[in-house]
């Protein structure tokens, strides 16, 4: 075998053999300096042989033999050539490790340059909310694009920022918005759980892309997610960005924020929630619409467990308290059930455009919700659907209830807003049934009619159009009192027809029905469709004196810097229906309720009024009801327009009954109140009693006119209320008993007032040219003699006639021959038969079902 040179030795001449040491000449240890051109395998065997006798194989001048000395030469150079190897690796990896940083620049400056210039950034606005209060303050919900109001870091417990960066980002405090550690340590723990534990961008990345960028999962949106996240590190402190998450991130089930997170799940505010609630919500995060305790409690029991042992891991909280706070797997998770006020809170914000415009930042809508109230019948409307629909056919229901001057204290818009969102008290329109004759009763009242005139309850062909009653049945003549308590169809037709639909219509919509209206003669029987709210607050004028109302649910609008940005004010259409037809319509409504359709109603101690109604096959069933307090309206039915055995006197009735018995309690029971002129002034204009003619102010060519109070029927003096621009009473009556004034006060000479007043005795204006009360209309029908009022015309089946007390018969009317006038005289019964007497109305459903 060959002995190989090396290169190194091959190198300058060929080395003198070294002088043979003494043996012993160096002591034990001492150093061995090595000679500069010797080989390392050479130094080594040296250093072995340096305490032998310089001769033989170890000790001597010899060379070593040729197989022992190849050894360590063939272990140096494969020594040499590994550390070349490694030294190549080491710099092949510098250089890829360099291009591959340009690269990772350029991507950078490729995609950040698409980013807007840094110094436009800024963080945009967060989507207002509306809050929305009851009357007592308590919150009824929260709307907007957020579903809750924003929160401070600093309201917060504790323990909730914890969960949530335990949850989402355990180094959010300590990296500068990518955390490549965090990155690393994500991976190794979703590859020792097999499976997805966390997110592995940062909260301030994910802050990132919820205020700048688009969803989209590519390279280029993630570069620019990290470049806008050390940007925000920059610009903002680590309580400011975990805020901002925390109020604009996803929780699942429609609410963005923790606010309306807690709001959501759990009917409390963020400033209120429990550590084991804090600890589901952070659970959430990772998938909302999957992990949500709506959707999946058995999953958010998961995420909670898990989210409370990080945070013990982490030191937030001790083992125990996370042990304390874990919900048992085998119990159900306590999440808030949105309720009938979700009704409530859509309608306020689909009202908010139209009271303050658009909306720029949050506000704080108080409204006129009786919380109690509002509970109250949502339960009494979810119970009665439940015991009585299946049996009758019918899945939902809705009410409004409302102060007699318009402010609505409770609506359920549907039995559960969980399933159906859609209003039926405010967005339906549907059929108000017989609930819409006191509108065409009116309109005969207002034309002179009274609750004792008599009608004919028969069948009846008007233009091919023939109405019937429900029961099929008829009773011949009846009041007016009798056809509206029992809800006569015939009666209620032949009114319409007398009046003129369009007299009906101005009336219901004086009273309140905004819905539009055609003028046919059907509408007596109430086949127009309104929704529920319109058709309750045009009931409010019967129980308040006779003014109208606008139906109201905000009081108060503020910013929530307490900037007043709207009140409500109390002014409304004023006196819709006069004292005297007031006092007839509830007269009839009261009968209604008391021995008529709607007996179901009655609730002790207060006079109630009302009108039961029920549509075609009883697709609708109504009641709509007042007392001296309160209106209240309850409609029953099937969103599909479906048959029913419902009518308005049964559960609608009873639905009423029950809730008008729990928001009445405690307070004063009261009569239903008349109207009253107190204070109202009329104007009329002045007649010339020699000529019967207007008189003319020579002036301005114009009628003169006086202003008549309408309480007394005297003129009085008028200023012009500075407020109102309108005449208003002085306090100086012009007229005193038997004495005649002029418009100045002036007593005129001769008894002849040119002004056209003549007073009677008593004090009453009479119009020199008909005879009549100041304000009384001269007709062309004859006049009663005992009153002086004019005659109403028989038309259509309906009459005006006085009752002969002795038969129970109209009186007929009849010329006198010695006078000229018409009087009344009794009527001649049929021959062979007795007097007939007009049944009471308690006793008219015996004579329409011949009981």
């Amino acid at each position: 075998m060959d002995f190989r040179i090396s290169a190194d030795d091959r190198v300058g001449a060929q080395p003198k053999k070294p002088s043979q040491p003494k043996a012993g000449s160096h002591s034990k240890g001492a150093r061995i300096e090595p000679v500069m051109g010797k080989s390392a395998g050479m130094f080594a065997i040296g250093e072995r042989g340096r305490s032998g006798s310089g001769k033989g194989p170890t000790g001597g001048g010899k060379p070593p033999r040729r197989g022992k000395a190849s050894t360590p030469r063939g272990n140096n150079s494969r020594k040499s050539r590994s550390g070349g190897f490694l030294m190549g690796l080491l710099w092949w990896g510098f250089v890829a490790c360099l291009w591959g940083g340009i690269a990772v620049i350029g991507v950078i400056v490729y995609y950040g340059a698409q980013l807007p210039s840094s110094n436009t950034w800024a963080v945009p606005d967060r989507p207002p909310n509306i809050r929305i209060l009851a009357a007592d303050g308590s919150l009824i919900s929260n709307r907007g694009q957020t579903g809750g109001e924003a929160v401070t870091y600093r309201e917060l417990p504790y323990y909730v920022p914890a969960a949530i960066i335990a949850s989402e980002d355990r180094r959010f405090m300590s990296h500068f918005g990518v955390d490549p550690i965090g990155m690393a340590s994500v991976v190794l723990e979703m590859v020792k759980a097999r499976g997805v534990t966390r997110g592995a961008s940062t909260i301030t990345q994910q802050v990132a892309k919820n205020l700048f960028l688009t969803p989209d999962q590519t390279l280029g949106r993630k570069v620019q997610e990290a470049i806008l996240a050390i940007w925000l590190e920059q610009n903002y402190t680590k309580e400011e960005i975990l805020e901002l998450y925390m109020n604009r991130v996803y929780f699942g089930a429609g609410a963005t924020g923790i606010e309306a997170a807690a709001q959501t799940y759990f009917g409390v505010s963020a400033r209120n929630l429990s550590l084991g609630q804090a600890a589901m919500l952070a659970g959430i995060l990772p998938a909302p619409s999957a992990y949500n305790p709506k959707a999946s409690p058995e999953k958010a029991i998961q995420r909670q467990r898990l989210s409370l042992n990080v945070m013990a891991e982490e030191g937030y909280i001790t083992a125990e308290e996370a042990t304390a706070a874990q919900i048992d797997p085998n119990q159900s998770v306590r999440t808030r059930v949105a309720g009938s006020e979700s009704y409530v809170a859509d309608w306020v914000e689909s009202l908010m455009t139209a009271y303050i415009g658009d909306i720029k930042s949050d506000v704080i809508v108080q409204t006129t919700i009786d919380y109690k109230m509002q509970k109250d019948a949502e339960f009494i409307v979810r119970e009665q659907v439940a015991a009585e629909g299946s049996k009758r056919g019918f899945t939902q229901g809705a009410l409004v209830a409302m102060d007699v001057d318009g402010k609505v204290r409770a609506m359920v818009g549907g039995v559960d807003y969980q399933k159906s969102q859609y209003n039926r008290a405010v967005t339906a329109k549907r059929q108000p049934g017989s609930t819409f004759k006191p509108f065409v009763y009116m309109a005969a009242m207002e034309k002179g009619y009274t609750p004792d005139t008599l009608a004919e309850d028969a069948q009846f062909d008007y233009n091919g159009w023939s109405p019937r009653n429900a029961s099929g049945k008829y009773a011949g003549t009846v009041t007016l009192r009798q056809g509206l308590a029992y809800s006569i169809n015939a009666i209620a037709a032949r009114l319409a027809i007398d009046v003129t639909p369009q007299a009906v219509i101005d009336v219901a919509t004086r009273m309140g029905i905004s819905s539009e209206l055609i003028a046919v003669p059907s509408i007596a029987l109430g086949t127009q469709e309104v929704n529920l709210l319109e058709l309750t607050s045009a009931y409010a004028p019967f129980a308040n004196g006779g003014m109208g109302v606008i139906p109201n649910v905000i009081t108060r609008i503020d910013s929530k810097a307490g900037d007043v940005l709207y009140e409500a004010s109390d002014a409304g259409p004023g006196r819709v229906v006069a004292p005297d037809v007031l006092a007839k319509m509830d007269d009839m409504l009261r009968t209604a309720v008391e021995v008529g359709t709607g007996k179901r109603a009655n609730i002790g101690g207060w006079e109630v009024g009302g009108k039961t109604g029920t549509t075609q096959d009883a697709k609708d069933a109504l009641f709509i009801g007042f007392t001296s307090a309160m209106v209240t309206g309850v409609w029953l039915g099937n969103d599909d327009a479906t048959k029913t055995t419902l009518s308005g006197g049964n559960v609608p009735a009873t639905i009423w009954s029950q809730f008008m018995t729990k928001a009445l309690a405690g307070k004063q029971a009261a009569p239903i109140p008349g109207g009253s002129y107190e204070g109202q002034l009329i104007s009329q204009q002045i007649i010339d009693p020699t000529t019967g003619q207007v008189v003319i102010d020579p002036n301005t060519g114009q009628p003169q006119v006086q202003y008549v109070d309408v309480a007394s029927g005297l003129p009085v003096r008028t200023v012009t209320d500075p407020a109102t621009d309108q005449p208003v009473a002085s306090g100086a009556q012009l007229v005193q008993s038997g004495t005649i004034l002029a418009p100045s006060g002036d007593v005129l000479a001769g008894g002849i007032p040119t002004s056209g007043w003549i007073i009677d005795a008593s004090g009453q204006q009479i119009d020199p040219t008909t005879g009549l009360p100041m304000g009384q209309i001269m007709t062309d029908q004859g006049i009663d003699p005992a009153s002086g009022f004019a005659l109403q015309p028989q038309n259509a089946g309906v009459g005006q006639a006085p009752i002969d007390p002795d038969t129970g018969l109209p009186m007929t009317l009849v010329v006198d021959l010695a006078t000229g006038q018409q009087v009344w005289a009794p009527s001649v019964p049929a021959a062979a038969s007795q007097p007939v007497q007009v049944e009471k109305p308690r006793t008219l459903m015996d004579m329409i079902f011949g009981g």
